[in-house]
């Protein structure tokens, strides 16, 4: 690495570093943060919805007691190692001083890109995993380094256990070389070594998913209408959007210039792989954030095109683009406080990508930080008011995971929660019978079909800032569930977060 690319580098590791650790614990638990952690007190294989590393290590991070700030510390790291990651990548394809700080100021000022390093989750890691198994292939190609594409096996591989998307960009690199090569690639006995790495990597997860009939499938097809997707074109303004529109002219030219310009035509597969990976995402119906992770690889490419533009106009070019990254940052990390947020976000027209996130008084990536503490207290108070003989036999269900993951792990003196929804359905009813059940956001009238008596004895959430249906919802305290929950069970089942009220 160059002087000039290490002066980038520091600059913007030291920026990066002192944002996200001033930040990381400014607000509360993400609801699926809370569920990682319940899910990594159960060790397995692999769960309905995730693979296990990211609920391991959330569990892992939780393990002397709850600290928000600890629980975002991979995260941090994360965002931190994606800057040195991508400036690399940008001088491994070509770029000098400028190209590095563009690369550099790039990783560090998109917004989509930063979001995904707002909380622990299991799209946290992908920026940097698909950044450099992209960097290790095209290293192995470029130096002639056949045993780099061991090691992207092996990053590949951990990448799955991770999250399953590293599929996508693994068969959107095999488009990119299959169309402008080097296809003697896959001639190589080394690639078929790091691809037999990542299979055996990812097998124990892929058995799991097969013994349970694979229900992270199920649980897609049941989310992908959720998704806003919206049309081809408002697909790629909305990328243009929120992943900073002053840096849109960075990665077009790393989508354009490598088939204009001779010198970066050995890497047109980088710019195929890009584009590739968006029709996917958008054919599977994915989350608009799914993208995030192709992004820093694009930004190499393109600051590898950029290199050679004018000193002042990269400088001008990176001011800028940091300084809208600024002005965006609030609504991804949790800068201010959650009162000027919300008047922030009143004054914008931001659209939300899920529909779940449709009505919210701030952005869904922050509102579903709050309310949580008082679910877990006000089950506490209803648990506490039953006579000691109904104590011994109450459940506590939660017609979310979030919810029932907030009891879990705020709840002080309360049995294991019970849920329909994701992996709390295959943890089952637990050897409860339901002639006690406190239900948390249910139907009363509905329940009352299968309950002796439903009555509503309490309600939660008084946040102005959590999401709408976790706000002012009731408790409700059925007695004499008929059939019993052990049969009744399998209605309870649901796999997505639609449809967040869960009612047989």
């Amino acid at each position: 690495m160059s002087k000039g690319a290490r002066w980038a580098v520091a600059v913007m590791v030291v920026v990066v570093a002192l944002i996200h650790i001033s930040v990381a614990g400014k607000y509360d638990l993400f609801r699926n943060e809370l569920y990682f952690i319940v899910c990594g007190r159960h060790p397995a294989f692999g769960y309905v919805d995730q693979p296990p590393i990211v609920p391991l290590l959330a569990a892992l991070m939780q393990i002397g007691g709850v600290n928000v700030w600890l629980e975002r510390l991979p995260a941090v790291l994360t965002a931190i190692a994606l800057v040195p990651l991508t400036v690399i990548f940008a001088q491994l394809l070509g770029a000098g001083t400028r190209g590095a700080w563009l690369a550099a100021v790039a990783a560090a000022s998109s917004s989509l890109v930063t979001a995904m390093f707002s909380w622990l989750s299991t799209g946290t890691f992908e920026p940097f995993d698909f950044t450099l198994v992209a960097y290790l292939i095209t290293r192995g190609v470029l130096r002639n380094e056949p045993r780099m594409y061991w090691w992207a096996g092996l990053v590949g591989g951990l990448a799955f256990e991770t999250k399953y998307t590293i599929l996508l960009w693994t068969i959107a690199l095999a488009v990119g070389i299959a169309l402008f090569g080097p296809r003697s690639i896959f001639r190589s006995r080394d690639l078929w070594i790091g691809i037999g790495i990542a299979v055996v990597i990812a097998l124990p997860n892929a058995i799991w998913q097969a013994a349970h009939g694979f229900p992270f499938l199920e649980l897609v097809r049941n989310d992908s209408s959720g998704n806003l997707i919206g049309s081809p074109i408002g697909f790629v303004l909305e990328q243009v959007f929120i992943a900073n529109p002053l840096l849109a002219p960075l990665w077009l030219a790393g989508v354009i210039v490598p088939f204009v310009a001779k010198r970066l035509a050995p890497f047109r597969f980088l710019a195929v792989t890009f584009v590739t990976a968006g029709l996917l995402i958008y054919a599977t119906h994915g989350k608009a954030y799914y993208y995030a992770g192709a992004y820093p690889t694009i930004f190499a490419l393109g600051a590898a095109a950029c290199t050679m533009l004018p000193r002042v106009l990269v400088g001008i070019w990176a001011v800028l683009a940091y300084a809208n990254a600024a002005f965006a940052m609030p609504f991804v990390l949790p800068i201010y406080s959650p009162e000027r947020i919300k008047e922030m976000y009143s004054r914008t027209h931001f659209k939300p990508m899920e529909r779940a996130g449709i009505g919210a008084p701030i952005p869904q990536n922050l509102a579903d930080e709050f309310g949580w503490r008082d679910v877990a207290r006000t089950v506490e108070g209803v648990y506490a008011s039953l006579p000691p003989a109904d104590r011994q036999k109450a459940a506590i269900f939660g017609s979310n995971y979030g919810e029932a993951a907030a009891v879990d792990v705020y709840g002080h003196d309360l049995p294991p929660a019970l849920s329909g929804n994701n992996n709390y359905y295959l943890w089952g009813p637990r050897g409860y019978d339901g002639s006690v059940v406190i239900a948390i956001n249910v139907d009363p009238v509905q329940w009352s079909r299968f309950c002796d008596s439903a009555r509503v004895v309490a309600h939660f959430g008084d946040s102005p800032y959590a999401m709408p249906y976790e706000v002012n919802r009731p408790i409700v305290l059925c007695r004499g569930m008929h059939p019993p929950l052990p049969q009744l069970w399998p209605q309870f089942k649901h796999y997505g977060i639609e449809n967040l009220g869960t009612t047989p």
